[in-house]
């Protein structure tokens, strides 16, 4: 893994990401799903002035103007059991608070046998250097860079879709953390392209996800490539959307050749398909 660490250098990202997604077309809200796993869209009034400051507990929400109303954008842990949840919106001085009702969805089982017994019953060196990269990944996925976001996806790669967000997965009959994310069913080098602007935060070899790819859309989205045969961009760099990203394959803990995509937003895995550019 090749994070960039210290203030300066995020803040070097953050300039960059700021150029990178001026440059980049005009915002387009995901689909409104308040659910487990799921994003919800709170409007928070006419987009006139400064934009107001969301928060949900310690992460700060992406707040973005589209058709002259300021939107707050909230993804939903998977976790989430259904009920009210609070969100804190302060504009100036006046602080309120807004209430989204969460939903319950009912997500399908998938079992898998993976035959490298190492991936599902690491052993103590294993378990060490998973517990490091998971810290790693939990300061990726807290990342909030100012300014713009681009949210409006294309898929990264050619190709069906196949496990879809949120499976409950059972591993060699062993139950795992569900799905956190969407799988294209594309063969090993196939090309996988940035779904939009952003800006490469890490890339690295991890012990789960395989060759990964991470890139900061802005204001806690973040995005992750995972499998991947070979990676083809650097740390820091500016991506265009289209742009390669490198190519897939079945590294790390696969059944075989495929695209693992991950969508983070304000810390939590949502699904990627509310982010799909739709007719």
């Amino acid at each position: 893994m090749q994070h960039l660490q210290g203030g300066a250098a995020l803040k070097r990202l953050a300039v960059g990401l700021a150029a990178a997604l001026a440059a980049a077309a005009a915002f387009a809200l995901p689909k409104h799903a308040p659910v487990p796993g799921g994003v919800a869209i709170i409007d928070l009034g006419p987009a006139a002035g400064v934009a107001p400051q969301a928060r949900f507990g310690d992460f700060p929400l992406a707040v973005v103007g589209e058709r002259g109303r300021w939107f707050a954008l909230l993804g939903i842990p998977l976790d989430t059991a259904p009920g009210d949840l609070e969100i804190a919106v302060s504009t100036g001085s006046t602080a309120t608070i807004r209430t989204v009702t969460v939903r319950a969805k009912h997500y399908p089982e998938q079992r898998l046998t993976i035959k490298d017994k190492r991936k599902v019953e690491p052993d103590p060196e294993d378990l060490l250097r998973i517990a490091r990269e998971k810290e790693a990944i939990e300061a990726i996925k807290r990342l909030f860079s100012p300014g713009l976001v681009i949210a409006d996806f294309t898929l990264p790669a050619s190709g069906p879709l196949s496990s879809r967000f949120g499976l409950r997965r059972v591993f060699n009959g062993q139950p795992r953390n569900p799905h956190a994310g969407l799988d294209v069913a594309v063969g090993t080098g196939a090309p996988v392209r940035a779904p939009a602007a952003g800006m490469v935060v890490d890339t690295g070899d991890y012990f789960f996800n395989g060759n990964t790819v991470f890139l900061d859309h802005g204001q806690g989205l973040i995005t992750a490539y995972m499998h991947l045969s070979r990676i083809a961009v650097r740390n820091g760099q500016t991506v265009r959307a289209g742009e390669l990203l490198g190519a897939a394959g079945a590294t790390g803990r696969a059944t075989g050749a495929h695209l693992h995509w991950a969508v983070f937003l304000n810390g939590t895995a949502v699904d990627p398909e509310l982010f799909l550019t739709r007719p």
